[in-house]
């Protein structure tokens, strides 16, 4: 009972929550601007003002820092997407603009989060399987949103939304990350206008192919 005394008002474990958001915080800022060789114990304890022993109570090495710290930027990346996507217009063009303002605004309004983004799936080939995962969890997201929006009501969903979904998707990364290389000479406004008429592109070509089916 011990652990869960509150001091202040706050409890053990939302204690244990705030060094946990202040290291990340700390990673964000060493790996946004520094690069992952100045992601040491030291440097990230320094930077969260905390002693050593509360990054060993949260973590076992720097792959798990970056692992979770790329974990937060998705959620708030999926966060940013969902609401977009509530809010938006009910067109398939202000669907995907909204959603893709919001997505490209999350990783470009901080720099910080691009690099950090960037950065991961080349860390190790165990972060690298982890980019992979969360690009067709965010692939998902979208084919569900697509099936939503359209009102497809198959039992068994078409692959071929799957497919156009995860296209889209890591096409979009590949991109983004071109984009943020300086290898694409356009604005971030350029690039959300010609990765929406993408996204429209594929989308309402699938659901004229349902239409007439």
């Amino acid at each position: 009972m011990t652990g869960q005394r509150t001091y202040g008002g706050v409890s053990a474990e939302e204690r244990r929550a705030q060094r946990r958001a202040a290291l990340l915080d700390a990673a964000l800022d060493i790996l946004g601007s520094q690069g992952i060789d100045k992601l040491t114990v030291s440097a990230l304890c320094a930077g969260a003002g905390l002693n050593e022993r509360y990054y060993y109570e949260n973590f076992d090495g720097r792959d798990a820092v970056i692992s979770a710290l790329f974990d937060s930027l998705a959620e708030e990346l999926a966060a940013a997407l969902l609401a977009a996507l509530h809010t938006a217009p009910g067109t398939t063009r202000g669907k995907a603009h909204a959603a893709i303002t919001a997505g490209i605004g999350v990783l470009t309004d901080d720099p910080r989060k691009a690099r950090v983004a960037l950065l991961v799936s080349s860390a190790s080939p165990e972060l690298h399987t982890r980019t992979v995962h969360t690009i067709q969890a965010f692939a998902n997201l979208v084919a569900a949103e697509g099936i939503d929006f359209y009102g497809l009501t198959e039992d068994t969903p078409d692959p071929a939304i799957t497919f156009r979904a995860t296209y889209l998707v890591g096409g979009l990364v590949q991109t983004l990350t071109a984009w943020l290389q300086g290898e694409l000479p356009m604005s971030r406004d350029e690039l959300i206008e010609h990765t929406t008429d993408v996204f429209v592109l594929l989308g309402e070509d699938l659901a004229q192919h349902y239409r007439q089916s």
